[in-house]
């Protein structure tokens, strides 16, 4: 098993990831409601093959919080910052939820700069959630913490609307700790930016291979959201895990894993002999 080591990339903010492997580098992002670890799994699985790390987003984890307000394409130029630092022109990216998001927004912002993309209970933007979903959404998490609640106390409450109906009590339980660890002024600045920004995009436009995960159980990124975006995306693939809710890599690891490492080793670069 790959030996994991955690670091702190320099900037500000600075970033944190948990990394393992060499080779081509692949970055997995988290959701909103997540952190780095949220893919200690797939890091060791993946570092059989690639240059395998997770980040801590900025405000998340062992991540630098931040002064004054968030642009959501702030995560984009973190994450141009972190491929930088590892001195490589490109990655694979593997987004879940927010980081499905962060990634799309990267491609926009830097096609040149993406090998693949992975993405995972994820969606194109709030506008194509109903009025009573988006204010779910936001007031589930934002109310509680503006009347003095801390995410600790929420997370719970949060957990069970993400997680499938098969979810283990451990796979839970793992869900509500990484929510009760979220940075409360950091949480309820991402949560007001990822809700208002509304880059829709092009996905007819992406030119690198695509893979989308969804899970069969999932309440909020539901299964037919995945279809729809892969009959937009040239030569995407989709697959939908089953009994798998909105935490796919945790709540069914090997089917994701299954699913997911064929397509990224299919799409590796090919070096001359």
């Amino acid at each position: 098993m790959a030996t994991i080591t955690t670091e702190r990339i320099p900037g500000n903010p600075a970033i944190a990831v948990d990394r393992a492997g060499s080779g081509e580098l692949l970055v997995f992002l988290h959701g909103i409601g997540g952190n780095r670890t949220n893919w200690t799994e797939q890091i060791e699985h993946f570092a059989e093959h690639f240059h395998a790390l997770a980040w801590d987003a900025r405000g998340y984890g062992l991540s630098d919080d931040y002064d004054g307000p968030l642009d959501f394409a702030d995560f984009s130029r973190d994450l141009a910052r972190l491929i930088d630092h590892y001195g490589v022109e490109r990655a694979h990216l593997v987004g879940l939820s927010m980081g499905g998001r962060i990634a799309q927004d990267f491609y926009a912002r830097y096609p040149d700069r993406v090998s693949t993309l992975v993405l995972v209970a994820t969606f194109t933007g709030f506008k194509h959630f109903s009025e009573a979903e988006r204010r779910q959404f936001v007031e589930l998490r934002r109310r509680p913490l503006l009347e003095g609640k801390e995410p600790k106390d929420i997370a719970p409450v949060v957990a069970r609307t993400l997680a499938g109906p098969r979810a283990t009590e451990a796979q839970f339980a793992r869900l509500v700790a990484s929510m009760a660890a979220l940075h409360k002024v950091s949480y309820l600045k991402t949560i007001e930016s990822t809700t208002m920004y509304d880059a829709e995009p092009d996905l007819e436009a992406l030119a690198v291979p695509t893979l989308l995960v969804f899970g069969a159980d999932d309440g909020l990124t539901r299964a037919d959201l995945g279809r729809q975006m892969a009959s937009r995306i040239r030569g995407a693939e989709l697959v939908v895990v089953e009994h798998a809710g909105h935490l796919v890599n945790i709540e069914a690891p090997e089917a994701f894993d299954d699913a997911v490492l064929p397509f990224l080793l299919k799409h590796r670069r090919r070096v001359p002999s």
